[in-house]
């Protein structure tokens, strides 16, 4: 991915180019605002065609420059380019190009040998980090409260660290560059997010000893190095006599846990202005508020992005919400129940009841394999394929085959469904039930006895194998008879025992309870839950009942 990175003026700000087009201006409607007087409202745009990125001028009042350039008719970037929009000037990165390094706000050259310990002038450990107020106390009070109100509210980090480089460069004015490193999760790599020079036209790379980024971290201490390049002692230290590094700072930033979240490292190319120890206990104070405040900004933004996402699934449980009957039939001498809660804001179980004309009901019901998010969008097509498919079918077996066809088309890899579909004949009282892979529905007689269909009837789930012959069981139902199907979240819910409820047990609860469909449903319900006794469901909870009341 290609980006801009604000080297002039901005403190390192790094922008993605993440669309086809993009506009840069001062105008609030360019995709990259820069807030410049010297820029134009709309000063040029970058478009992005296969692997090239072209820049055009957008007859800008202070024009445009590539490399010391002006821009006068479209230009392709390369990685690398300097690109300057009025006086702001942004490095053109492209991580896709041959030879780009992995993506980063800066070049950093870390550099290392055996002489760089001896640059090492003095150090300070980060339990000192609001200590030792003896030296210039009223400075480091100023110090860190100075940084508290510069952060003060910000929760954006990729403009909290420029803004601490900001301050710090007015709480130490003889400081000529600096630098915020953090740590990549993934690869432990130290990452330079924000860099600041005092002289906006310098553009260098960030350059740090390997020895001392390494101290700093593994000793979680401050370092302090004092003229290190004319020491005699350090003459074959390439990686400070070549910098020409005067003195340098470096401590680390700490989290809430005392685990290193990266350094801030600043430096001088003045001799005559030199850090001293007390600047580096300075560094540490002004360092342990910032790392405060990067790691409030850091949860703020992780809370913020979890009251975005658990908002977003209140949305998608309100929408799986809306694919569920709204309410159950109700024919003369029949009886429907259905309850559905799901283990996470969404699930994979589905039902639905439709009436196919004035004579004959379709029940569906289903267990899209796997939880939460995935399994939901599984039950919104399968939804969407049953409400479909009903519309012209009302053979049962006919039904199923068609809908298990369009789910293997497409089909997600482990994302099956078990799936029972019912037709029940009011006139004729019998229902035709096809079976696809889901335990058998229970059928609970007037005379407390219980009916399950043979396993030969059940087939393959649906989204398995295509064309599958299904079969269809025909059962009559008498006055009194109830038929429950459920899916595993009740039969194999768990107590603090790790103990199942169990088909046992849910069998003989048929049996000796109510013959009444909603009043059956409800206690069948009521007796998992005191099963479970307060242990959170591991599994979706669906049950349906419907049974015929009179003759």
């Amino acid at each position: 991915m290609a980006s801009l990175v604000l080297l002039k003026g901005g403190g390192g700000v790094e922008y993605k180019l993440t669309t086809e087009e993009v506009t840069i201006g001062r105008h609030p409607d360019c995709t990259i605002q820069l807030d410049s007087n010297m820029v134009s409202r709309h000063h040029a745009r970058i478009v992005h065609k296969d692997n090239d990125y072209v820049l055009e001028d957008l007859g800008s009042g202070n024009g445009t420059t590539v490399n010391g350039k002006p821009v006068i008719k479209p230009v392709n970037l390369e990685d690398d380019d300097r690109i300057k929009f009025g006086p702001l000037l942004l490095r053109f990165q492209n991580t896709a190009a041959p030879g780009t390094g992995p993506p980063a706000a800066f070049q950093l050259d870390v550099t290392g040998d055996d002489d760089d310990a001896g640059t090492i002038m003095g150090t300070i450990d980060s339990s000192a980090l609001f200590g030792h107020l003896e030296v210039r106390p009223e400075a480091k009070l100023q110090a860190v409260l100075q940084i508290s109100r510069s952060l003060a509210g910000t929760v954006d980090l990729d403009s909290l660290l420029p803004k601490i480089l900001d301050t710090l460069f007015t709480v130490f004015p003889r400081a000529d560059r600096g630098v915020v490193l953090l740590m990549d999760e993934d690869s432990g790599r130290m990452i330079p997010k924000a860099i600041k020079h005092r002289q906006d036209e310098q553009d260098e790379s960030v350059k740090i000893s390997r020895t001392i980024l390494s101290r700093v971290l593994e000793d979680r201490s401050g370092i302090l190095s004092a003229d290190a390049a004319n020491d005699t002692r350090f003459q074959a230290s390439e990686s400070i006599s070549n910098f020409t590094i005067r003195s340098m700072m470096c401590v680390p930033l700490l989290g809430l846990d005392g685990e290193p979240l990266g350094v801030i490292n600043i430096d001088t190319q003045n001799p005559l202005h030199q850090f001293k120890n007390e600047d580096l206990e300075l560094l540490m104070a002004v360092a342990g508020q910032a790392s405060l405040s990067y790691d409030n900004a850091r949860l703020l933004v992780s809370r913020m992005e979890k009251e975005k996402q658990d908002s977003e699934m209140s949305i998608a449980r309100g929408v799986q919400q809306a694919l569920l009957p709204e309410e159950m039939p109700a024919p003369p001498g029949y009886e429907f129940f259905a309850s559905y809660e799901a283990a996470q804001a969404v699930g994979g179980d589905y039902f639905d009841v439709i009436q196919l004309n004035d004579r004959q009901i379709c029940l569906t019901f289903g267990d899209v394999a796997g939880k939460g998010v995935p399994a939901s969008l599984v039950m919104s097509r399968l939804s969407s394929v049953v409400q479909s498919t009903m519309q012209f079918v009302t053979d049962a077996v006919d039904a199923v085959a068609r809908i298990n066809n369009h789910m293997c088309n497409r089909a997600v890899e482990g994302r099956f469904v078990t799936f029972v579909l019912v037709i029940i004949d009011l006139k004729a009282h019998k229902i035709q039930v096809v079976n696809a892979g889901h335990m058998s529905p229970i059928i609970r007689r007037a005379d407390g006895t219980v009916e399950e269909f043979p396993e030969d009837s059940i087939g393959v789930p649906i989204g398995v194998l295509e064309d599958f012959p299904y079969q269809a069981q025909t059962r009559t139902l008498s006055t009194g008879d109830t038929v429950v199907i459920y899916t595993d979240g009740v039969s194999e819910a768990m107590n603090h025992d790790s103990e199942l409820y169990g088909l046992d047990r849910l069998r003989e609860y048929i049996a000796q309870n109510s013959p009444g469909p909603s009043e059956l449903g409800g206690q069948i319900l009521s007796d998992v839950k005191r099963h479970a006794d307060g242990r959170p469901q591991n599994d979706d909870i669906t049950l349906m009942s419907f049974g015929r009341m009179d003759g």
